[in-house]
């Protein structure tokens, strides 16, 4: 790599987002080079990425479920309200058939699964029976025994005892729940389908489960949250003693409810608390977390100190360049330094699925350069990078390589360095997606990210 490639202006105004106010646009930072760039073009090069023998990188299998109760007014995924068991099934047909697909290509034939994500919408959503009649589909394509976390997502209102004991059986190890929040009242005015009596009414079935992990989502300043508010439901977060939770500080990504309603001008009251509130909400968090026996493990989750091994390997993989199968419409993978989106219409999706091809929609084929680049800034919300990392990966000095970057972010406060080990302030890991579009190529900057 050509280390010409970091000697860049720093302009401050473009590091990181200092205005007071929320506006509409996504912050958080999943990937890189940015999807506004994944292009129809590049399809083809995903499809020979899948006929080309496979890497030695772990692989990874993520299942989009697209079903909800309601949607969120904040959410931006591609979720579907209102299907019936008929419609559900169809969608699990075509789901299978997809990844019966990819069992077929050279660059996954025969290739052990290191971790299993099923993600939505709400993987809770569809009925035992669909779950089982999935997951065995799922074991028939794929060598399953080496899969060292099988991480599950749940909305509380859709989870009964039986339903528990089945996403168990199927070997479900982590298990997340999208609390989000305690207040009923909150709850309701941002769209959530549950209410805090059904996180208590399930909450005791799932210690009774013992799964190895089970996380808690917080969601710092949804529309009508206070600091009391908040603060009150961080205490109720700790009283269930989750093994981890994971707190986001609420967005307005383009396509979600709210931001439509601000872009046609009637936003309803709606009040979305600024940055800064939001950070100082989300340290407040931290440090009760903190002091409560947890301990930081990414800009937005914490671990119990409980004697359990607590990981997240569907996070840590991802940030390290493993491959990903996404299965599912609108999901987004990637296989052999290319990146691949589905295609975001239900009809579309499922015809391709079902004529046997790959639903491959738009894609990127990522030079050496953007692979190093994405690690880095993925890896920053850690809170730290090793330099030793991406020299012995990349043949790269990133202490070197951005210079000027680190220089500025230290005057700033937003981390230290040695050596041995960069590491982001407090104030730095609350706002860490705001600081990593330093770190992109130029081309890349200033534009929209989805």
């Amino acid at each position: 790599m050509n280390d010409d490639q970091s000697r860049v202006h720093v302009d401050p105004a473009t590091t990181r987002k200092d205005s007071v106010k929320t506006e509409v646009g996504s912050v958080f930072v999943s990937n890189y080079p940015p999807y506004s760039f994944w292009n129809s073009q590049d399809v083809e090069k995903a499809l020979e990425a899948f006929g080309q023998p496979a890497s030695q990188s772990p692989l990874g299998f993520y299942l989009h479920i697209p079903f909800c109760r309601k949607r969120c007014k904040f959410c931006y995924f591609k979720v579907y309200t209102g299907k019936n068991s008929s419609e559900i099934q169809s969608y699990l047909d075509g789901l299978a058939a997809e990844f019966e697909t990819y069992a077929r290509q050279p660059a996954v034939l025969g290739r052990p699964l290191k971790f299993i994500y099923f993600g939505g919408g709400t993987p809770s959503f569809i009925s035992v029976k669909h779950l089982q009649w999935l997951t065995e589909r799922l074991k028939d394509n794929f060598d399953t025994r080496t899969v060292s976390e099988f991480a599950f997502e749940c909305e509380p209102g859709t989870l009964t005892a039986s339903k528990l004991e089945a996403i168990r059986e199927v070997g479900v190890s982590r298990l997340s729940l999208g609390v989000e929040h305690f207040d009923d009242r909150i709850l309701a005015d941002n769209g959530r389908a549950h209410t805090s009596t059904e996180i208590y009414r399930v909450w005791p079935w799932i210690k009774e489960m013992d799964f190895e992990q089970v996380n808690i989502d917080l969601i710092a300043g949804m529309v009508g949250e206070s600091e009391s508010s908040w603060m009150a439901a961080v205490e109720k977060a700790i009283e269930l003693e989750p093994d981890s939770v994971t707190i986001y500080q609420l967005e307005l990504p383009y396509n979600a409810i709210y931001s439509q309603s601000i872009r046609d001008g009637n936003p309803e009251h709606l009040v979305v608390a600024d940055w800064e509130t939001k950070r100082r909400w989300h340290s407040m968090a931290i440090d009760r977390f903190l002091a409560a026996g947890y301990d930081i493990s990414s800009a937005y989750t914490l671990v119990r100190r409980n004697g359990k091994t607590q990981q997240f390997l569907y996070r840590d993989a991802l940030w390290r360049g493993s491959d990903m199968l996404a299965t599912g419409v609108a999901s987004f993978g990637h296989i052999n330094g290319v990146h691949f989106q589905n295609s975001s219409s239900w009809a579309e999706y499922l015809e391709t699925a079902h004529a046997g091809a790959l639903p491959v929609k738009r894609a990127y084929a990522t030079t050496p350069q953007e692979r190093f680049v994405r690690e880095m800034i993925l890896q920053m919300k850690l809170g730290y990078l090793s330099p030793s990392y991406f020299s012995d990966k990349f043949g790269v000095d990133i202490l070197s390589h951005f210079a000027g970057q680190w220089a500025h972010l230290k005057g700033e406060g937003m981390l230290d360095f040695s050596p041995e080990k960069i590491t982001l302030s407090r104030s730095g890991l609350l706002q860490v997606d705001q600081l990593l579009p330093l770190f992109y190529e130029e081309k890349y900057r200033n534009s929209r990210y989805t």
